[in-house]
């Protein structure tokens, strides 16, 4: 329990170092103690806001209506900290304090505590409906701690406005498995009374709310709980790492911390960069030697086994096996970025140069929402033939057309409900459409072609293309106002050969093809070649080529120059190493490469990778074009084109 302490001449001492320290910062002196360090950043920045430290910020409540909205939005969390609320509330009660829980932007959701002291501090407005966000009401323990994404307590006079000094408060955020702030849990109570360990119970408890997160959360996956004592296994300490095929997709703190990681090892580490030897059998507790070199407990939960059970093909899901981009540290960021505002509702942009991971970046957003489980509707808009996307998108009744089908078809719209939509290649959508998509977006409802009645639709919204939009709008050949709808938050890929560290890239998709103990390999020179081509088709390509260069190597072998196209060992004859590691002269904005352009040598490197890549697929197919191009991860339609500019058959290709 917490503990009701008077004050001593410790406190005030403490108090009167504030208190001095306040006198300095407002007078414009330097401050070198009395306040902790994130105390004089947050004063920093609240004074660089211009926020007044006297009389009462503006702090009105949101209306009921708009409150309950807000408490249904975050109902998920609010169910999983009720047990912690009314732990800390019995810690509490004897200091007559009140325990908080705030939405990530530090609205106050729910409060419970001691009646006297919330009459005190609804004074203060510290009470449901209010943002206690630093922006809006300076330094808090509720606001600076989101904003310093840290455990902190704010006392007294460090807080910024005066108002706030009767409050002594202790708060900590609530971060999901991918590292985003959720939420947040707040001890507040009269600054006259010291808490003894309210910042230790208070991290406590979003320690354990944090292990709450993971139940059930992650089915299909494989789950790694470990620690150094076997004892903590099962508890909030634990550490847990969540691996897909083997990547690392989502963990704990304690799991990071214990490996000595940050969040940015999420999609960017497998399980050999963190342990040695295998996962081992589900259920088995065993010891593990980390790559740090520490001996850990380890409990796995691998995903049940599916039965086999014969059903018709669902439309995929997830890109080609190999295809998935290795995200740089920026663009992993952007993704975060990207997850929340597409939570809330905002569109999202994604554009890029052919093949740089458009469709994978939006699919990790969508799996990393909090509409992971519903549909991800995707639409090519420049792989439908211009008469079908209207039908294709908005659907028709019975008898619309000639050709429609008996019973009709809903339309991709309204496939998306409840879920994302994805329009791929969205600056190739005709402009008669792009009105009536427009006229979705603000209505939220879709009316099939023959008449139908207007359905309504509840969809989160990637877009994507690799042309420059803007351009687009400014040549008229795209509606300003929907560009505008659409691009509220736009994310630019970066072309795979403006990406760091090139030649780790090609060893990390070369294993990811095939982890047997005969696998072939790549010599260094082969592996520099390769890392030194510019790659105008991006990823597409540069998986295509390891793809023919694994299918054609014999096992156990290394490849060497020779095993290259003919350009690609060209190329490398003629350039030294260094190149491998220097950024091409080629601007890194997808606008001003228009997407596939290239040198004319460049062009003709992906011509002749394209058709090798081709002709693997077609000989490993048997010639079946349609499992070729799902092979491949292209339409069928594609393939098509392809094989018409070759010759019109598989083997006039080359």
């Amino acid at each position: 329990m917490l503990q009701t302490v008077p004050f001593s001449e410790a406190h005030l001492f403490s108090a009167q170092a504030v208190a001095e320290a306040r006198h300095r910062f407002f007078s414009g002196e330097a401050v070198a103690d009395g306040v902790a360090p994130p105390i004089l950043r947050s004063w920093t920045r609240c004074a660089a806001r211009g926020l007044p430290t006297g009389g009462r910020l503006p702090a009105e409540p949101l209306a009921a209506n708009e409150l309950r909205q807000r408490r249904e939005k975050a109902e998920a969390l609010r169910r999983r900290c009720r047990p912690e609320l009314e732990a800390l509330h019995a810690e509490a009660a004897g200091t007559g304090s009140i325990v908080i829980l705030t939405d990530p932007t530090g609205l106050v959701l729910d409060t419970v505590g001691s009646a006297d002291f919330a009459d005190r501090a609804a004074k203060v407005a510290l009470l449901p409906g209010v943002s206690w966000s630093e922006t809006a009401l300076g330094t808090n323990a509720i606001g600076t701690a989101l904003v310093e994404r840290r455990a902190l307590e704010v006392r007294g006079a460090e807080h910024y406005a005066e108002a706030h000094g009767i409050l002594s408060c202790a708060a900590a955020p609530i971060l999901d498995p991918f590292g985003e702030v959720v939420g947040l849990l707040d001890v507040s109570g009269p600054a006259a009374v010291a808490q003894m360990h309210a910042l230790g119970l208070v991290r406590l408890a979003v320690g354990q709310v944090e292990h709450r997160l993971f139940e059930g959360a992650f089915p299909g996956h494989t789950v790694v709980r470990f620690h150094s004592d076997p004892s903590f296994l099962g508890t909030s300490r634990e550490g847990i790492l969540v691996f897909e095929d083997y990547r690392l997709v989502a963990a704990n703190r304690p799991g990071l911390a214990q490996l000595g990681l940050g969040w940015d090892a999420l999609a960017n580490r497998r399980y050999a960069d963190l342990f040695d030897g295998s996962l081992g059998r589900a259920g088995e507790d065993r010891r593990v030697r980390s790559v740090t070199g520490d001996t850990l407990h380890v409990r796995v939960e691998a995903p049940a086994p599916q039965a086999a059970a014969p059903r018709p093909p669902a439309p995929r899901t997830a890109p080609p096996a190999g295809a998935e981009p290795c995200f740089d540290p920026a663009t992993q960021q952007a993704l975060g970025r990207a997850i929340r505002l597409l939570d809330a509702g905002v569109p999202v942009l994604v554009q890029g140069e052919t093949g740089a991971g458009k469709e994978v970046f939006s699919r990790q957003m969508h799996r990393q929402s909090s509409r992971a489980g519903k549909p991800f509707a995707a639409v090519n808009c420049a792989a439908l033939p211009e008469g079908l996307i209207e039908s294709e998108l908005f659907g028709y009744e019975d008898g619309a057309f000639t050709g429609a089908r008996r019973a009709g078809f809903k339309g991709l719209l309204r496939e998306a409900d409840g879920g994302v939509l994805f329009l791929d290649e969205i600056g190739d959508m005709p402009l008669a459409l792009q009105t009536r998509l427009l006229r979705v977006l603000q209505e939220r409802e879709v009316t099939p072609l023959g008449g139908g009645r207007p359905v309504a639709v509840d969809f989160r919204l990637i877009c994507a293309s690799h042309r420059d939009l803007k351009q687009l709008v400014d040549g008229g050949r795209f509606r300003a106002d929907l560009y505008f709808r659409i691009a509220q938050y736009t994310v630019a890929l970066p072309a795979l050969r403006h990406l760091p560290d090139r030649e780790a890239l090609v060893r990390r998709f070369w294993r990811d093809l095939d982890g047997s103990a005969d696998a072939p390999a790549l010599s260094d020179a082969c592996v520099a070649a390769l890392a030194r081509q510019p790659w105008p088709g991006n990823f597409r390509q540069f998986v295509g080529t390891l793809k023919v260069l694994h299918a054609l190597a014999e096992p156990g072998c290394t490849l060497d120059l020779d095993a290259l196209p003919p350009e690609m060992r060209d190329d490398a004859e003629t350039q030294p190493p260094a190149a491998a590691h220097a950024a091409p002269a080629v601007s890194a904005r997808p606008e001003a490469t228009g997407g596939d352009a290239a040198s004319p040598a460049a062009a003709d490197n992906l011509n002749a990778v394209t058709r090798a890549t081709i002709q693997a697929a077609l000989a490993a197919c048997n010639g079946n074009i349609s499992m070729a191009a799902r092979r491949l991860g292209i339409h069928r339609s594609t393939l098509h084109r392809h094989l018409a500019a070759g010759g019109g058959r598989p083997g006039k290709l080359s």
